[in-house]
């Protein structure tokens, strides 16, 4: 319990300073929504999978063990987040421009995931040792949880808030598709 309640919690705190960039008290709510319910959609959407994964890989009694590395790595994220929200607050201080404020939370992101991916990892780490196959239950639910990921805080943006775009929950084109955009902005670059 004390997982999940760390899993939930911990983001609304790196939302809510994410949000203040923007100086405005609504943008600051709904960042503090948004950051939680991205990590625990992206990690709903992918249970089902993951759980179907782990079956036909014959891992199906290791399942609790493996979803509890999961959320220990979720609560390990969020966790993370909170405690570089206060850098956040320093780069904001600072009167840092908006490309600035986007890079600085992309890599609170960052150091986020990649301290969540290694508590997953030290979780996994008994259950591969028991069986070689909760390998590619791991890589599978990597690969997974980052593409769900991606389309999902896609969807879900503004998370920092525009200044040129009056704030709402979701921004103007919020349900086109992020991988699509990504290659047309490169296309449009070159």
């Amino acid at each position: 319990m004390a997982l999940l309640i760390a899993a939930l919690a911990t983001p609304m705190i790196h939302g809510a300073i994410m949000g203040t960039w923007s100086e405005r008290p609504l943008q600051v709510l709904y960042s503090m929504t948004k950051v939680p319910l991205l990590l625990v959609a992206a990690t709903i959407v992918c249970l089902p999978n993951f759980f179907i994964v782990n079956t036909l890989l014959g891992l199906r009694d290791d399942f609790h063990a493996a979803f509890r590395g999961v959320l220990a790595g979720q609560a390990t994220l969020g966790i993370t987040l909170a405690a570089l929200s206060p850098l956040i607050a320093v780069v904001y201080l600072s009167g840092c421009s908006y490309p600035v404020a986007t890079l600085s939370n992309g890599a609170a992101f960052l150091i986020a995931t990649l301290a969540g991916q290694w508590t997953l990892a030290r979780h996994y780490r008994p259950l591969i040792e028991r069986n070689p196959r909760h390998r590619i239950g791991l890589v599978g639910w990597l690969l997974l949880y980052q593409f769900v990921s991606i389309q999902l805080a896609w969807s879900l943006r503004p998370f920092i808030g525009s200044p040129n775009i009056k704030t709402s929950f979701f921004r103007e084109g919020s349900w086109t598709n992020a991988y699509v955009d990504a290659v047309q902005a490169m296309m449009m670059a070159l």
